[in-house]
Parts: C-alpha cells; structure tokens; sequence
C-alpha cells in the first residue's frame, strides 16, 4: 500500500492497480449440522433464479415445511461424502485444487499483476466478500468466470447477478467483465473426451449417459438456451470421441417441486436401460466442473441404485474433470482470451 506522491499526507494509502480473475462455483454448506444446512439451502431456495414463485407464496412454504425437514435430509446426504479431514465438502476441496492450479499459471503468464481467487454464490466465502477483498488489494479491473460450462438462469445467471450486486457496494467499482459459455468449445470438448477415456480405458461403451442438472421445462420455453447447450455438448462430445450417434444419451437429475422439468429424467432413464438389457453403462456430468453432492451422493447413490435394481450389473461413473491439468489449461486459456485489452 502506498500514498500518491503529490498527495497530501492525510490522503489515504492505495494498492498498486492489479486485474482480479474470480471464478465462482454454486456453493456449499458449511457444515452438515441442522443449522448450517438450514442457512445454506434458505439463501439457495430463496433466490428467484431457482424458485421463481412470487414469495408471498413460497416463502411460508420454505420457511415451514421445506426447512423444517429437509436440512436433516440433505445433512445426511453430505455426511456420506464429507471430507472429515478438512471438514469441508468435495466441491470446496476441488474448487481450491482448481484455484491452486489455476494461480500457478497465471502467476506463470502474469506475474503478480493478476490475482485469481475463488467465490460461492450460496454460502462461504461470498461474493461480496471476496471482490470487497480484491479490491482494497487493488484490483481496478475484474474479470468474473462462473464455472459452469452450459448457460442457465438458475447457475450462470445468477452467479452473475451477485457479482454485480457486490460490485454496487463498492465505493470505488472496478471495471469488469463477465466469462460467456464455453460449452461447445473445442478444448473443453478434447477435455471431456479425455476424461472419457481414461476412465473407460479406451473402450467404447453401449451407452454413455451425460446427466446434466435438470430446471424446469417452462425455463426452456421462457428462453432458457441451458437444454440446447447441453444436447449440443453431448453431441460434440459423441463426434470428439468418433462414437456412433446413439451411444450418448442425454438426461437431466435433481428434479425439484411438482412441476414437469427437462426430460428424460436420469433415475428413470438408466432403470429403462436396464430393463432393455443395457446392463453394463457409464454415466458422466458434463456440466459440473467440480464432483458435489449431485454427483458423488446422487449420481453414486440413488441413480446407481435405481439402475442396479431395475437388473443393471455394472455401473461406471466418470469423475467430473475437477483439478486435471486439461481442465485448468481450459480455463487458462478461456481467461487469458477474456483478458485480451486488459494485460
């Protein structure tokens, strides 16, 4: 920190001007007790974005009943995967892999002209605390990455509506950008393919199902692109890969509330596989970047379970490609171009 030459002496000290890259990732509770899973999933089930049912109507819903008894659920739920020794989640543990990785090679590119540090938009570290940070270390410019491959009202958009509520809190606001979809990029694609392959040791299996997380049908017709990226990925993927067109199938998990979402669901499709004589599948998410509970409890959990009882004998989950080093040369590559002007 440092005073400006010409300033007079009660001028307050200022960080040299950096440029600030902040990836942010969906979040996570901070513990699985009854009182943290309480906070965590009422600031996530109060967002708009996910839940767009006026409050007057939602709210004593959420407030009586769904909290009432789903922290204990879903606290269960965590306490399978928990990593106990750092006493966080796995997406926390992968997102700091992911951030590790990822400073490495800008300090490599940059220097330490570029910070690269990491939010959630539900739960800890926030992001208002973490651009508040960025900017009293000096960062006039921000380049804001959500780590969410496909486009979606509930994911991007709402990560981007936090950035730019945290910015309006800065007194002294840093220019900024925000990272567009890079679902049909071509690197990503290689990436994806890759993982594939060394998780299925080159063989090609009678099917492949890409899960991807469900929303609502309605946000598909409101507009939402979120169920076309995902075909899209999955057919790129299918080409990369040089597979027939049928080996992939696309699906949608986590379906929420009574309304019809985005078809066909994972937990009835692999069980229908099974029953057609497809006993042997594997299943990957290609639009996490980081394995959480969706795919380490759910995936794992109850869609391998529906599949095994509907008569299905072998079941092989593909990791989410996390902190592989083809995975932060993607990003490496998308912030560097997102940066073009700024270095």
């Amino acid at each position: 920190m440092t005073r400006p030459v010409t300033a007079p002496a009660d001028h307050p000290a200022i960080a040299p001007p950096r440029i600030g890259v902040l990836v942010a990732n969906l979040g996570t509770p901070d513990g699985t007790d009854y009182w943290s899973m309480r906070r965590y999933l009422n600031e996530f089930l109060s967002d708009k974005r996910v839940i767009d049912l006026p409050s007057w109507k939602w709210q004593p819903i959420l407030q009586g009943i769904v909290l009432s008894k789903r922290p204990f659920s879903s606290g269960a739920n965590y306490k399978t995967i928990w990593n106990n020794e750092a006493n966080e989640s796995p997406l926390m543990t992968i997102t700091k892999e992911q951030v590790a990785g990822l400073r490495e090679r800008a300090h490599a590119l940059w220097g330490e002209r570029v910070m690269v540090e990491f939010c959630m938009r539900y739960g800890n570290p926030s992001t208002e605390s973490v651009v508040d940070r960025m900017v009293k270390a000096g960062c006039d410019r921000i380049l804001f990455l959500p780590l969410y491959p496909q486009y979606a009202g509930a994911t991007s958009a709402t990560a981007n509506d936090q950035f730019f509520r945290a910015l309006m809190k800065q007194t002294r606001q840093p220019a900024s950008r925000t990272v567009a979809p890079y679902f049909d990029r071509p690197d990503y694609i290689a990436a994806l393919a890759g993982s594939v392959t060394r998780a299925l040791n080159g063989v090609v299996p009678r099917k492949l199902v890409a899960s991807y997380h469900g929303m609502p049908k309605r946000y598909l017709m409101q507009g939402d692109p979120y169920h076309c990226q995902c075909q899209k990925t999955s057919r790129l993927l299918g080409e990369r890969l040089g597979w027939a067109s049928d080996v992939i199938d696309t699906t949608f998990q986590s379906v929420f509330g009574r309304e019809e979402w985005l078809r066909p669901y994972t937990v009835e499709h692999v069980a229908e596989l099974a029953k057609k004589g497809f006993t042997e599948i594997a299943v990957i998410s290609p639009a996490f970047s980081a394995d959480c509970i969706e795919t380490l409890e759910e995936i794992q959990g109850e869609i391998r379970e529906a599949f095994i009882h509907a008569g299905g004998k072998e079941f092989t989950y593909i990791p989410c490609l996390n902190a592989h080093s083809d995975h932060l040369d993607v990003l490496t590559t998308i912030i560097a171009e997102n940066l073009g002007g700024w270095m």
